[in-house]
């Protein structure tokens, strides 16, 4: 019988037990089911960049020492999770004589009226440290403690300790017309859908119209888009929304000049120069073949700044105030870092980069906040535009009848020589990576180049820079997509230097982290989706159910052992989908654009012959379980070319077959497109986020008259049961 499990003497070594008690993983199940153990140096760099020594014998035995007292040596642990509507219990280590005393202030600042009793321990076995012995008590949290942030203090012996408690729903609750059927929506990437009125690229006054429009002539009731994450201030851009300068904030590449408030009160001659800009890059929204950020940015920044320079009325300062006074140190971190790179220059790796040198404490960047205050505050008052315009975008979606409106998608992480990392780098670990694992789609593995978030400093502090990032995601939509959801549960580290086959999985604590996703849901009247897909444990799937979190259900993985699964046979608790941003269009797919191009990129591990086979079987295979279905007519398969439409509106008419909770139809697949968005394993190999939207000639398709389109129109129709 294969080996799938670890051994007895292999979990009776130091090792291996220090790497369990911080929560990294020493072995697990990959993607075919092939049981894998970490080696033993990959887990000794993982272990360092948590601030573990376990470069030798001696320092791993100290380190268990050591982990082993600090699991006493607080009265309790500094975030804790109760679920609203049950009582719960805080563990208090103390000594043996002491009695804990507990008062709660509420998110409010109020106190909590009722009684916070305390309970004896357990009877387990007294532990000893120094010279006395400590024993558990619990404190008992009432059932009726409201829902939000609050802070528990517990006293014992005159001293007394705080810790976060966060008091969430138990689950996320389904939309209502979500609990008896399905609700359905588009999936776009943003930027790539420009009208005439764009600088060269989709503006949050396009997903404004994309998503009203969307709703009253299609019937939507959301659309999904791409992170729209914090961006550099100056070009060269990073065109991936996936590797964004900051997730705390949104990014001002995306403001739409015009409908700022304040452009309204320019001069005649100031308004001449916004538009001379904006028509020096007006052909741009014609260009079918590559999106141009950079000359979107240098033509948009000077108007920007027109625009800032104008001033504001006294109210409108009033509101901008407000915003500062709300956004709070992180706006301060991610606006200087703006200015630096303004002044000093694109951060680099190198030793003497700016980013390498100073930190917010810096006498350099201080000067620098002071010599340049205007810039500074231009820097402040992008991210108040940018957050207005992307807020006026939800509002105007949920105006217009849509149940949801505005999905946002959740970045896995950050840039490693962002703001996020620069300002506040003890929120990070330092030596590793995030990235995936080798699966069937990327059989090298993923290296995202993100550094991850430290699981301790996150408990140690409440959460509160997670609670922020979704908070501030809720903020501005009514369902918030999370990119590789088994984020909340674990992720794949890998070592700086090691590649991205030899990593390993470090844990998170996943129940305060969908605690915190269902609270700020709950505020919101929103839905979430997690991203499960890839080498996923059955009971991450089973947990993000149990929480109400959906996940999703690709009809092209649907499969195991190359037999699909009927539509009929998916999860109920799903976003489900034809296709998704790491392949092409299902129009590409049904004509092996995948596997032409990793094979001209190098990215296949086995011949390309081999790589075409197993795609034609799994071609066929989906087609034939359509047909079975009635979804498609088997005549079509004879000449699929002449059918194109036609299979892929079939794909789509299971989709509706599915209990799915929430149905996607890409803005791709309604127009014809057959390139991909993304290629995984690739930066300037392929231009990643740089396709703009074409149809199957690739001709340009405009976002003017994008709802009007006939094949657009005849999916949408699909959609909503019609055909």
């Amino acid at each position: 019988m294969e080996k799938r499990e670890e051994s007895e003497e292999r979990l009776s070594r130091p090792l291996i037990a220090l790497a369990k008690a911080k929560g990294v993983a020493t072995s697990y199940i990959g993607q075919q089911g092939e049981y894998i153990e970490i080696d033993d140096d990959v887990l000794i760099d993982v272990l360092a960049s948590l601030g573990v020594d376990a470069s030798n014998e001696e320092s791993v035995e100290a380190e268990l020492r050591k982990d082993a007292r600090n699991r006493f040596e607080r009265l309790i642990p500094p975030t804790i999770l109760h679920i609203a509507g049950q009582e719960s219990r805080v563990k208090v280590n103390h000594g043996v004589f002491d009695i804990p005393k507990a008062t709660l202030e509420l998110e409010d600042g109020s106190r909590y009226a009722g009684e916070l009793p305390g309970v004896a321990g357990d009877g387990a076995m007294a532990q000893p440290i120094d010279d006395r012995f400590i024993v558990n008590s619990a404190i008992v949290i009432p059932a009726d403690v409201p829902l939000g942030y609050h802070t528990l203090h517990v006293t014992v012996n005159g001293r007394t300790e705080s810790a976060t408690l966060i008091s969430a729903p138990a689950k996320v609750e389904l939309l209502d017309p979500m609990k008896h059927g399905h609700l359905w929506g588009w999936m776009a990437q943003f930027y790539s859908v420009r009208s005439s009125k764009s600088w060269g690229i989709g503006d949050f006054g396009d997903l404004k119209t994309m998503l009203c429009e969307s709703k009253e002539k299609t019937g939507s009731d959301f659309v999904l888009i791409n992170p729209v994450h914090a961006a550099e201030p100056c070009t060269p851009l990073t065109p991936s929304p996936y590797l964004p300068i900051s997730r705390r904030f949104v990014n001002f590449t995306y403001i739409a000049p015009e409908q700022i408030a304040e452009y309204e009160r320019l001069s005649d001659e100031d308004k001449a120069q916004v538009r001379k800009l904006h028509d020096s890059v007006k052909a741009l929204n014609d260009n079918a073949e590559q999106l141009d950020r950079n000359a979107m940015w240098d033509a948009k920044m000077p108007a920007l700044w027109t625009i800032f320079k104008a001033g504001r009325s006294e109210k409108r300062q009033r509101e901008f105030d407000e915003y500062k006074k709300q956004a709070g140190p992180d706006l301060e971190g991610y606006a200087t870092w703006c200015l630096a790179y303004d002044k000093w220059g694109a951060p680099t790796t190198a030793a003497d980069s700016w980013v390498k040198r100073f930190g917010r404490e810096s006498d350099e960047v201080r000067q620098l906040r002071e010599q340049y205050p205007d810039t500074l505050d231009f820097y402040r008052w992008l991210e108040w535009i940018a957050d207005e315009q992307l807020d006026e975008a939800q509002k105007a979606a949920r105006e217009a009848g849509m149940q949801i409106g505005l999905m946002a998608d959740m970045a896995v992480g950050v840039h490693p020589l962002g703001s996020d990392v620069w300002w506040n780098p003890e929120r990070f670990a330092y030596g590793a990576t995030v990235g995936a694992p080798p699966d069937f789609y990327n059989q090298q593995g993923q290296d995202w180049s993100q550094p991850p978030l430290n699981p301790n400093y996150l408990a140690a502090t409440g959460y509160k820079a997670y609670r922020d990032i979704v908070h501030g995601m809720f903020a501005h939509a009514g369902g918030v997509r999370i990119d590789h959801a088994i984020g909340l549960f674990r992720l794949w580290w890998i070592p700086k230097g090691r590649g991205a086959k030899n990593g390993a999985y470090v844990y998170y604590d996943s129940a305060v982290m969908m605690g915190i996703l269902a609270l700020e849901a709950k505020r919101a009247h929103g839905v979430v989706v997690g991203e499960d897909l890839g080498v996923v444990p059955d009971y991450m799937s089973e947990s993000l159910a149990a929480h109400g979190l959906l996940g999703c259900a690709i009809e092209w993985f649907e499969q195991r052992d190359g037999k699909f699964r009927k539509p009929q046979d998916w999860r109920p608790l799903t976003l489900a989908s034809v296709t998704t941003h790491d392949i092409p269009p299902t129009a590409g797919y049904l004509n092996y654009v995948h596997v032409k191009l990793r094979h001209e990129l190098n990215l296949l591990t086995g011949s390309y012959e081999e790589f075409l086979a197993d795609a034609q079987r799994e071609h066929n295979a989906l087609l034939s379980m359509l047909a079975d279905g009635g979804w498609i007519k088997r005549g079509w398969l004879n000449n699929e070319a002449e059918h194109e439409q036609d299979l892929i509106e079939g794909m789509h008419r299971a989709l509706c077959a599915s209990p799915s909770k929430l149905l996607c139809a890409t803005i791709t697949d309604g127009v014809g497109e057959r390139r991909t968005q993304n290629q995984p394993g690739t930066d300037n190999e392929y231009p990643n986020w740089r396709i703009p939207l074409a149809d199957g000639e690739g001709h340009a398709v405009s976002l003017d008259g994008l709802f009007d389109n006939p094949r657009l129109r005849s999916l949408a129709a699909v959609m909503r049961g019609e055909k």
